[in-house]
């Protein structure tokens, strides 16, 4: 199933078109859990989490076999700006890194199964200094969009977005205030690492570009204020959705692409879960913003899908759980 939107407005068709999960094999799921061996919501959130998971995968009794990773990578004009510890040419290097699987998120995939693939958007032409133009032209942010939708592999039963970006905290804050409200300085963290006056800069880049730019639509506001990556990364999560593909979110910058969706077309993430509560600041506020409560809080800050890789773990676990106990009728154990 390609991309077959060619401009916003049919994006935002897509969205609105997407799938719902399976009723039947939900119903399915939430009787098969009631008969279980163990005692009502003894297993809390995991419960939840494998129903949800059997409603959109349309089977009571699911396994996860085929997680993917998907890691997208993009550089930000306003970098210019000084708004990252690090320059801009970080963003290509740690690229190869991941294609030579020496980063953290490759070992994550390995340990859960999943399979990881990278893919760098024009690395060599960044996105357009935010504080003085639109960071994309709409052909710019669709073709972003169209990679990550494409970069889905349909057989995928569980997927995991992360990113790549020097500045992309930045280009985040801003997508994630204009989606949310509030001023800048409730949004701008210290990404990776800035000092008092690096996070004087970048909240003041935030607040020029929430100025100069009409983004009071969702999509747009990912158009002008976002990095290719974020696009790619909100591409991707529509597609998952249109696959019934179950989705992990990872830490603030992807929150604030998937944000851009669910402000666009609500309930456009109901097939997705926050994998983990990042160390950025303005994290929990995002989740709130999407209604996500974190499977994880362990302080992450990494990016690159480390921390949704890692949640893969706790819903593989409560897949397992909800499909591989006996009943009690099979167990021959008496219900209570």
């Amino acid at each position: 199933m390609s991309a077959s939107f060619t401009d916003l407005s049919s994006f935002r068709a897509a969205l609105a078109a997407a799938p719902a999960p399976d009723a039947t094999a939900f119903a399915g799921a939430q009787e098969r859990n009631g008969q279980l061996t163990k005692p009502p919501g003894a297993l809390g959130r995991l419960e939840d989490l494998a129903i949800w998971y059997a409603g959109w995968r349309g089977t009571p009794q699911p396994v996860i076999n085929a997680p993917q990773v998907i890691v997208f990578a993009g550089n930000h004009g306003v970098c210019a700006q000084g708004v990252s510890a690090f320059p801009p040419e970080v963003t290509v290097q740690m690229v190869a890194n991941f294609q030579h699987g020496g980063a953290a998120i490759n070992q994550l995939s390995k340990a859960f199964g999943a399979k990881m693939d990278v893919h760098a958007l024009d690395l060599d032409r960044p996105t357009a200094d935010f504080t003085v133009a639109p960071a994309m032209t709409e052909a710019e942010v669709v073709s972003a969009l169209k990679t990550g939708w494409d970069a889905v592999d349909p057989d995928a039963d569980l997927l995991v977005t992360g990113e790549m970006g020097i500045g992309n905290t930045t280009s985040a804050a801003a997508v994630a205030a204009a989606c949310l409200g509030g001023d800048a300085a409730a949004w701008t963290g210290r990404g990776t690492g800035v000092d008092d006056a690096g996070l004087a800069r970048k909240t003041d880049v935030v607040a020029r570009g929430l100025a100069l730019h009409d983004v009071s639509d969702p999509l747009e506001a990912l158009r002008c204020l976002g990095g290719r990556e974020l696009a790619a990364m909100a591409g991707a999560i529509a597609s998952a959705r249109a696959h019934r593909i179950p989705v992990i979110l990872d830490g603030f910058i992807c929150s604030a692409a998937a944000c851009a969706l669910e402000k666009a077309e609500p309930g456009a993430l109901d097939h997705a879960v926050a994998g983990h509560l990042s160390a950025e600041g303005a994290h929990q506020r995002l989740l709130d913003g999407i209604g996500k409560e974190p499977l994880l809080q362990l302080g992450l800050r990494l990016g690159e899908g480390s921390g949704a890789a890692l949640a893969i773990g706790v819903l593989k676990g409560a897949v397992a759980c909800h499909s591989g106990m006996a009943t009690f009728a099979e167990a021959g154990v008496a219900a209570g």
